[in-house]
C-alpha cells in the first residue's frame, strides 16, 4: 500500500495541465466496442481505473495499440465473448464501476452482455437500476444471480426503440441506455436524461461513428437506430474535476497557479461556485489563473444575508465530485458556509480526519456539514491520514499541502486512480511531496 509524506506550508507558482477527463474516458473507451473498425482515443488519462478499463478490454478480444502519450488505437473485430462467462471477467470487471458501461455496447451489437456487481468508491449507495430497466424498455431481458452477484442481459431478437422517463439522471446509466439504442430498431427517446459534458462528448463521438442522436447537451435525447456504426478519431475533454482540484489547491496555499487548456465552455458552475467562496478566478485565453490570496478569501452571502449554502445537482448544477474540494477550501476561508452533499450519504465522512487537523467542522447530518473558517488565523495542523475514497483523497492532499509540518497519507491508490502522475506534476510547481512504496 503506498504512502504520500507531503511536507505542507509552501506556496507554489507555475503552469499545470489539466490531465484527460477521468469520467469521459470510462465512458468513451466502452463505446469502441460498437463497431468492428478503427477508433482511435486521444487525451487518455494514465491512471489506475481508466487503465484497469484498458486491460478488461484487451482480455476481451480488443485489438488495442498505443499511438503514444494518451493515444490509442482499439480495433474490436474478433473479440471474444467466452471471456464474459470466464471467472477472470468476474474478478477484472468487479474491480471497476465503469466497467458496468461495457454491456449496453455489447447488448447492441451482439444481443447479450454480463457484467459481475461493480466496485469503486464506498460514498454511498449507488444503485444500478437505471441501466438494466433502460435496457428491459429496449427489450432485453433480466437476470440476476444473487449468489455470484452476476448481472446479465439479453435481446436475441434484437431492441427496439421506446420512449422511456428515467427515474434518475444517471450519467452512466444514460451513457449505458444511449449506446444500446444507436442500434436498436426505430426511434428512443430518452427524458430525464443526464447532460453532463461526458455524456454530450459521448453523443458527439457516436455521432461522428454514424449514429443518428438528437437534443444533445438537453435532458431529451432522441435516438434514430442505425445497423451498423463505422471508426472514428475522438478527442477526451480536459478533467473539469482535476481543474477545480487546482483552483482548491491554489487557494489553500495561497499560489500563484495558471491551469492551462481548461476548456472554459465546457466548466458549467465551477469557476462561480469557487467564486462564491471569494476565490479570484481570471479567465486568459483558454487558461484560469489563480493570483496568490495573500489577503485570504471571504464567503459571499446571500442577497438577503443568510449563511451561503453551496450543493451539488446534476448537470448543469455544481458537480458531487467537487463538494469535498469545496468544503476543504471553506476550512481557512473568512466566513462561514453549509456544504450540502445531496447525491451521496457517505461522501462527507472524511471530514473527521480534518477536524483532527484543526479545522472548525460541525458534521450535521451524513448529507450535511458547516465549515467554519479559520481565515488563516491558524493553520491545520500535519497528521497521518488514510484516503477512503478519490474525492476525499485529493482534498486531504490539498489540506496537508497547506498544513505546517509534514503530513502522512495512506491508501494513496485511492488518488491514482483518479489523478495521474500526481507527485511528479505537483513537485512541478513547488510541492514537497513524496511517494513511499
Amino acid at each position: 500500500m503506498g504512502t504520500f509524506q507531503i511536507e505542507g506550508g509552501h506556496q507554489l507558482q507555475g503552469k499545470i495541465q489539466p490531465q484527460g477527463a477521468k469520467n469521459e474516458a470510462l465512458q468513451i473507451l466502452c463505446a469502441v466496442l460498437l463497431t468492428s473498425e478503427e477508433v482511435i482515443i486521444n487525451n487518455i488519462p494514465d491512471i489506475i481505473d481508466v487503465n484497469k478499463l484498458i486491460s478488461l478490454l484487451d482480455n476481451l478480444g480488443v485489438k488495442i495499440q498505443k499511438l503514444g502519450k494518451g493515444s490509442y488505437s482499439f480495433k474490436s473485430d474478433e473479440l471474444n465473448l467466452d471471456y464474459l462467462q470466464s471467472e477472470q471477467f468476474k474478478k477484472d470487471g468487479s474491480g471497476l464501476r465503469g466497467s458496468i458501461m461495457i454491456v449496453g455496447p455489447l447488448l447492441a451489437r451482439f444481443g447479450k452482455g454480463y457484467i459481475p456487481k461493480p466496485g469503486g468508491d464506498k460514498i454511498g449507495r449507488r444503485r444500478l437500476d437505471t441501466h438494466f430497466e433502460g435496457f428491459i424498455n429496449l427489450g432485453a431481458s433480466f437476470r440476476y444471480n444473487k449468489e455470484e452477484r452476476f448481472y446479465g442481459v439479453e435481446a436475441p431478437n434484437g431492441l427496439k426503440g421506446k420512449y422511456m422517463l428515467l427515474e434518475e439522471a444517471s450519467v452512466t446509466g444514460t451513457a449505458n441506455i444511449v449506446m444500446a439504442a444507436v442500434m436498436a430498431e426505430g426511434t428512443t427517446t430518452i427524458y430525464n436524461a443526464a447532460c453532463e459534458p461526458y455524456l454530450q462528448q459521448l453523443c458527439k463521438m457516436l455521432n461522428s461513428m454514424g449514429a443518428k442522436i438528437s437534443g444533445v447537451g438537453s435532458n431529451l435525447l432522441v435516438i434514430e437506430g442505425v445497423t451498423a456504426l463505422s471508426g472514428c478519431e475522438h478527442t477526451i475533454l480536459p478533467d473539469m474535476i482535476e481543474i477545480g482540484s487546482w483552483i482548491g489547491l491554489a487557494a489553500m496555499t495561497k499560489s500563484e497557479i495558471t491551469i492551462t487548456n481548461v476548456n472554459w465552455e465546457m466548466l458549467g458552475l465551477i469557476p462561480t461556485t469557487f467564486k462564491k467562496l471569494g476565490i479570484t478566478i481570471e479567465r486568459r485565453g483558454d487558461d484560469i489563473f489563480i493570483p496568490a490570496h495573500n489577503e485570504g478569501y471571504e464567503v459571499q452571502s446571500f442577497i438577503d444575508g443568510s449563511i451561503m449554502n453551496i450543493s451539488d445537482a446534476p448537470w448543469p448544477g455544481f458537480t458531487p465530485d467537487l463538494l469535498s474540494i469545496i468544503l476543504v477550501v471553506a476550512t481557512q476561508a473568512r466566513g462561514s458556509v453549509l456544504i450540502h452533499q445531496k447525491m451521496f450519504e457517505s461522501r462527507l465522512f472524511f471530514v473527521d480526519k480534518l477536524i483532527d487537523m484543526g479545522a472548525k467542522i460541525i458534521l450535521c447530518d451524513p448529507h450535511r456539514a458547516t465549515v467554519i473558517g479559520h481565515d488563516f488565523h491558524s493553520s491545520l495542523k500535519a497528521t497521518t491520514m488514510s484516503s477512503p475514497d478519490i474525492r476525499a483523497g485529493i482534498s486531504l492532499l490539498i489540506a496537508a499541502l497547506s498544513a505546517k509540518g509534514t503530513s502522512t497519507i495512506h491508501n494513496i491508490e485511492q488518488i491514482d486512480r483518479g489523478y495521474e502522475d500526481i507527485e511528479a506534476r505537483l513537485k512541478s510547481i513547488g510541492a514537497k511531496i513524496e511517494r513511499i512504496d
